[in-house]
């Protein structure tokens, strides 16, 4: 097929060998991982994770300020972008999404330091299919349309991304924990980042310009999957957390909120034990 030929010759864009290649090494790590880890005791990796989440915390700013400046000085139609009318501008915005696209590949990361500190269960069918086609939807994007209408949904992502992987570096620091209240906002945020962004995309399809069509109708269809796997997290993850304590709470047990045990409760238990001791 004829890709961009703006991007000839770019790192790992000019054969889609190595990114599929990088995807089934992906997948069998997802599949191996746990059974290799299964009878060792789980890797710390506190300090490695600081590092990578601040890492991805400055990309993920760097990327959006980037795409943000490029969209304003090339003069972007929000309605419909078409790929080659924004000058210099659009350059600028192939070049950040190589860096979005290759920032796919780094996040597979996310999931290795699930196998290795044996948080499993951190390890969904959501997680696995968003890591997986994101890396491979990214090079079709930048051999066929790596500019124009394309810069919304990265930009968004790169937003929420910021709040996330700051989120998941100070939440490798113990001390930190108590203190982050907001990991039920970054899902509320990534779901209104997807429903925004078909949003933004039917526009392109009802008032259309040079864009290709087939890759809006593609995009709309994929955001739908993820805002369907995304609400069933939500509503597994947060509904019946809230649910349970309240259970808890009428059945008088001791509730923690946020990292901290009701004191209270646990002063009750603790006199009740004192008793029973000197019985």
């Amino acid at each position: 097929f004829l890709s961009d030929p703006r991007v000839k010759g770019w790192l790992l864009l000019e054969n889609y060998t190595p990114t599929f290649i990088f995807s089934v090494l992906y997948l069998l790590i997802v599949w191996l991982g746990p059974k290799y880890m299964r009878n060792k005791q789980p890797f710390s990796c506190r300090g490695i994770l600081v590092v990578y989440n601040l890492g991805l915390t400055l990309l993920s700013l760097y990327m959006f300020h980037e795409l943000v400046t490029g969209v304003w000085e090339g003069g972007y139609n929000f309605f419909c972008q078409d790929t080659h009318s924004g000058g210099e501008a659009d350059m600028k915005i192939i070049r950040v999404l190589w860096w979005y696209y290759f920032s796919k590949l780094i996040e597979f990361m996310d999931t290795f330091f699930f196998i290795l500190r044996k948080n499993n269960h951190q390890i969904t069918v959501l997680h696995v299919y968003h890591h997986a086609t994101m890396l491979n939807i990214w090079w079709f994007v930048m051999n066929w349309v790596p500019c124009g209408h394309s810069y919304f949904g990265a930009t968004l992502n790169s937003f929420i991304h910021v709040l996330m992987y700051s989120y998941y570096g100070l939440s490798a620091v113990p001390a930190m924990r108590p203190y982050l209240w907001w990991k039920k906002y970054i899902t509320q945020g990534q779901l209104t980042q997807f429903v925004l962004t078909i949003f933004q995309t039917s526009c392109g399809v009802v008032w259309p310009c040079a864009f290709p069509q087939g890759w809006l109708y593609f995009q709309i269809f994929y955001m739908i999957s993820l805002i369907i796997l995304f609400t069933n997290f939500y509503i597994q993850t947060y509904n019946k957390k809230a649910s349970s304590r309240r259970k808890e709470y009428q059945n008088g047990s001791t509730a923690t909120v946020n990292g901290y045990t009701n004191s209270f409760s646990s002063l009750e238990n603790n006199v009740k034990q004192r008793k029973q001791r000197k019985d």
